[in-house]
């Protein structure tokens, strides 16, 4: 035994040679990936709108009605006959969430790609969602392609897919420690010692890769803001409202996830949605696209008050109706700017009250409260509002005092993430059959103390509350070497016997 231990050490982190031999692959394919799905909004984008170096926003504003309207109802015809197809290749639109913990990680890899694929041609034309599901599912799609290729566990299957995914979130946003931090804090849940070091290979390397396609710059041109006392006390006072209003997002995220449709509503209504939302950015274009733009607007104290009002208010519901439509697409960007319209709009208020502060800080610091509450993730999320602009350091004070006081409203009053929210729980199905039964995307320390209860040993239900097998109790309580961290394992990674169709 070592005279001087050291707390920090990890000993045998149970990964093995071959997942450290995956992890670079894994990073230089995310980057890779992500390169050639910019290279494809940007002349998506081109084409339908005709953006230069103005931006989205700008182009959107010169567009003509009929273009609003015509280019919106071709992406919502796009996204339905997309998801049609790549239904029938035997995934869905929240597969991807869904198979990090359900299914270890097992994506089926063209479904995946060409769903990244559709991702980011309904984002470039127009949808209100995000551009970084395309990226997540890309990398994912190769982290659970090489780990299957290698025979790797479904514990090291799950690992790779999120760090994938989190490469791929680093490489378009250009964040590195961010997107490591998202993987593991975010996908995982486990921010686990053993895990940091190739979480943050994956993500590096993937962002170095796609510098060959993609400029080395932060996503927002931010100035750097000082702290004064009446951020300060704006932050505090911001951070339980912004956490209440982050519960009512998740929720309204969840809502729209369960009203999905199907059959002919499948095609139809994602037209519907798209050709109404192309009439509503006649009035108010800041709805269409993930709203990056309107973000720097907001950074930059640009934006004006009716403007972040606006959005305040109906960004949300434009991104739920695309959601809820079927669209593929991510929440990423929309929730900052959800977050940066409501922190400008109040620091509008506020300014009246304690001048003094600029008024693109108050938007950081909502923007930062507000993408932390949402994904439960608030140390990834302040990284991430760092790396995307490089200058948050300077009034990192008031933006932990928000997102603080978020995470605490939040948590009590919604603790499932825009990411979990879309996760279908089967167990209440499951739990009504009055079997014991626990939940494949049950953590390992549930199962164990499960087992510990003795009885019968309980059967293993998927999402939707389908049998996939029984536990094999001899295997949960004397785990091998090669089964891959325990601090990331679920019950399904110990099932005995496989139950198809």
């Amino acid at each position: 035994m070592s005279a001087t231990p050291q707390p920090n050490a990890s000993g045998d982190d149970g990964l093995g040679w071959r997942f450290w031999c995956l992890v670079p692959v894994t990073g230089i394919a995310a980057g890779l990936a992500v390169g050639l799905l910019v290279l494809l909004l940007h002349a998506v984008q081109r084409l339908a709108w005709g953006e230069g170096d103005a931006g989205f926003l700008r182009a959107v504003e010169a567009a003509s009605p009929a273009q609003r309207v015509g280019v919106l109802a071709l992406g919502g015809l796009v996204a339905g006959l997309g998801r049609l197809a790549i239904r029938h290749e035997g995934t869905h639109a929240g597969g991807f969430t869904a198979a990090i913990w359900f299914r270890a990680g097992r994506l089926p890899f063209w479904p995946t790609l060409s769903q990244a694929v559709l991702s980011i041609v309904v984002v470039g034309l127009g949808a209100s969602l995000g551009r970084e599901a395309a990226p997540k599912q890309a990398g994912a799609a190769f982290g659970s392609l090489f780990a299957g290729r290698a025979g790797l566990s479904p514990s090291h299957r799950r690992l790779l897919a999120a760090f994938g995914a989190g490469a791929g979130i680093a490489a378009v946003y250009d964040v590195p420690l961010g997107g490591a931090l998202f993987a593991l804090e975010v996908l995982l849940g486990s921010v686990s010692l053993p895990l940091i070091a190739p979480a943050a290979l994956t993500a590096s390397l993937g962002t170095a890769v796609s510098w060959l396609m993609l400029p080395d710059k932060p996503t927002y041109a931010v100035p750097a803001y000082g702290t004064t006392a009446g951020l300060v006390a704006f932050a505090l006072l911001f951070g339980p409202v912004a956490g209440a209003l982050s519960a009512f997002y998740v929720r309204l995220i969840a809502r729209a996830d369960r009203t999905k449709p199907s059959g002919r509503g499948t095609v139809l209504t994602p037209l519907v949605v798209f050709a109404a939302l192309g009439m509503a950015s006649l009035a108010v274009p800041q709805l269409l696209g993930n709203g990056k733009d309107m973000v720097q607007l907001a950074f930059t104290g640009e934006a004006a008050p009716l403007a972040l009002l606006l959005v305040a208010l109906l960004k949300p519901l434009a991104t739920a109706a695309c959601l809820g439509s079927e669209a593929p697409g991510g929440l990423f960007t929309p929730t900052i700017a959800f977050g940066a319209a409501l922190g400008g709009l109040a620091g509008a208020g506020w300014g009246l009250v304690w001048p003094g502060a600029p008024a693109g800080a108050f938007a950081l610091v909502g923007a930062a409260a507000v993408l932390a509450a949402t994904t439960k993730g608030p140390a990834s999320a302040v990284v991430l509002m760092l790396e995307l602009t490089r200058t948050l350091d300077t009034a990192i004070v008031p933006v932990l005092l928000a997102v603080g006081g978020a995470m605490l409203v939040a948590r009590f009053l919604e603790p499932r993430s825009i990411y979990a929210c879309r996760i279908h729980d089967g167990m209440r199905r499951a739990e009504e059959a009055g079997a014991p039964a626990i939940s494949a995307a049950a953590r390992y320390p549930d199962l164990l103390r499960l087992l510990a209860l003795g009885g019968a040993v309980p059967r293993v239900v998927g999402e939707h509350g389908e049998d996939v097998g029984e536990v094999s109790a001899e295997r949960a309580l004397h785990p091998r070497r090669d089964d891959g961290p325990l601090a990331t394992a679920a019950a399904g990674d110990f099932v005995l016997r496989q139950v198809r169709g």
